[in-house]
């Protein structure tokens, strides 16, 4: 029998403990050690793209990592640190959703999954009783969606800046900036000046653009006044009107209130709303299954033949 992913917890926090872990060697191991029939090793989920045993694998990893467990090492690769180092010498101990419930990192991170299932209160039931299956469903979504945007977020800060200005630039011409040139949006890197690190054509010609700042900071590192007024200083070198300012932190009010009180338009994007952006536009991410809620034709059941 598959254990569910709570049950993982200890095992892959035993395998990070002789070094350095790769997952899919993990999920082999693991599948082994459990005496996994092969039937159990290949049952896949509904989707077809994944094994039970890998997405369960992989959501105790993620897990552990929200609460400061294991730590991303490169691509597809993880280490235990000492705060699981501690929880793993305690062999009395069940390492679950509840022990991870003590540390601030997973608190927080419940705490963005609660806020956009549209919830309050106790961190988010499997099925809520109070609510109707389809409710749940959507919920649940909403849950997946923001372990998602955490998990993006995280790889998006462990990037190279180079990557993120890249990153920014395929995503605002995924949202339809610049056209249908595909030479419409580049980033300038080191080679920019001004403060400008990317630039999108709006028009074949690069009459209107659209100038862009990116900061890669860490979370709780956020964005001031001061960074906003430089900004308005490269438009206003490169007699621009339009700019966008990404982050993968967050902007303070005072950030916030100067923007809205220069005469340039420049909009704030913060982790967030990037990490939303990039899942509604599929940058970095990818449809893995689409599910069709169905309900009743009403006006078909009212015609009377």
């Amino acid at each position: 029998m598959i254990p569910d992913y709570q049950s993982l917890m200890r095992p892959v926090l035993a395998h990070a403990a002789s070094g350095e872990v790769r997952i899919s060697d993990l999920i082999t191991a693991l599948s082994a050690e459990l005496g996994l029939s092969e039937a159990e090793r290949s049952e896949l989920l509904p989707s077809g793209k994944q094994t039970i045993m890998a997405n369960r694998v992989h959501w105790a990893k993620t897990y552990l990592k929200q609460a400061g467990f294991v730590a991303a090492t490169r691509r597809g690769h993880f280490v235990i640190t000492e705060r699981g180092r501690a929880a793993l010498a305690n062999t009395g101990t069940r390492i679950d959703n509840q022990l991870l419930k003590q540390f601030e990192e997973f608190q927080a991170f419940q705490g963005r999954s609660t806020e956009r299932a549209g919830e309050t209160g106790a961190a988010p039931q499997a099925n809520p009783p109070a609510v109707t299956p389809d409710e749940a469903l959507r919920a649940a979504h909403r849950r997946i969606e923001a372990s998602l945007a955490a998990d993006l977020i995280d790889r998006v800060r462990s990037a190279s800046p180079v990557f993120f200005e890249t990153l920014i630039v395929n995503l605002l011409l995924a949202m339809g900036y610049g056209g249908s040139s595909e030479e419409a949006g580049r980033a300038l890197g080191r080679a920019g000046d001004d403060g400008i690190d990317g630039v999108i054509d709006q028009d074949p010609l690069g009459v209107d653009q659209i100038y862009i700042q990116a900061k890669r900071y860490a979370e709780g590192n956020t964005v001031g006044a001061g960074a906003i007024r430089d900004f308005f200083g490269g438009l206003s070198l490169k007699r621009a009107s339009k700019g966008i300012f990404v982050t993968t932190s967050s902007f303070s009010s005072s950030a916030t209130e100067t923007a809205r009180g220069l005469g340039s338009r420049i909009v704030l994007i913060d982790g967030d709303q990037l990490a939303r952006l990039m899942i509604r536009y599929n940058v970095g991410c990818r449809d893995e299954e689409i599910l069709h809620l169905k309900k009743v034709d009403e006006d078909f059941f009212d015609t009377e033949l």
